[in-house]
């Protein structure tokens, strides 16, 4: 495939995974692409306009059904949507909002244990995203939460494959969602945030609180 230019600094992960699929051809997540998570480097090359594909098939290599992936072109597809920087004023009024809790754990831990997340993917944004450091209470609480590393790449990776395939993600195998089915409504947008209402990964709270509700009443029965 023809590059231009390398759009991503050399030495870099996304150099490294950019250049492994710029052959155009299947690469197996699991052996051949750098690192042990390579999901959120993905999603950042996408966000730059790039369209990489997904499937998830046999690997030889590893003697197990892996995703892999492939890059389109290299040559950016559509308009980029490169994150900006997450101000450092509003990181702290999200911390102090949850008094540094996390969502999947409920377990406070230290700032830099936590990461800010937004509950609406990057994966599926269709414009830059604007940052308020003054944002309201409620705002803030609708559009961000706190996440360990670990868990935002699980979260990158369910959010990844909804993107692609329509199927939203689960926790730990619970098939329950507070809003909506196990699949995207095919009559919202694939950039309109309500589809993501319900789901366990956009709003962990909701969900918890929702199946508890369901859990209570049938007790009562």
């Amino acid at each position: 495939m023809f590059m231009s230019k390398h759009p991503f600094n050399e030495g870099t992960k996304l150099a490294q995974i950019f250049t492994i699929l710029a052959d155009g051809e299947w690469h197996c997540g699991k052996h051949e692409l750098p690192g042990t998570q390579p999901a959120k480097a993905i999603q950042i090359i996408r966000q730059n306009g790039f369209s990489i594909e997904n499937k998830t098939t046999f690997c030889a290599t590893c003697k197990d059904k892996t995703v892999h992936r492939r890059l389109v072109s290299t040559e950016p597809t559509q308009q980029s949507f490169a994150r900006q920087q997450f101000p450092a004023q509003l990181r702290k009024r999200v911390l102090q909002h949850y008094k540094n809790i996390e969502a999947i754990t409920l377990r406070e831990m230290i700032p830099n244990e936590l990461e800010v997340d937004h509950r609406f993917p990057q994966v599926r944004w269709s414009k830059n995203e604007e940052f308020d450091p003054n944002m309201s209470e409620s705002q803030l609480h609708g559009k961000f939460q706190l996440l360990t590393r670990q868990h935002n790449l699980w979260k990158s990776r369910y959010c990844e494959n909804c993107q692609k395939t329509g199927e939203r993600g689960t926790f730990i195998g619970i098939n329950f969602f507070s809003d909506g089915g196990p699949l995207w409504n095919k009559s919202i947008a694939p950039d309109n945030e309500k589809g993501c209402h319900g789901c366990f990964w956009y709003n962990p709270d909701e969900w918890r609180n929702a199946l508890n509700s369901l859990i209570d009443e049938g007790g009562r029965d």
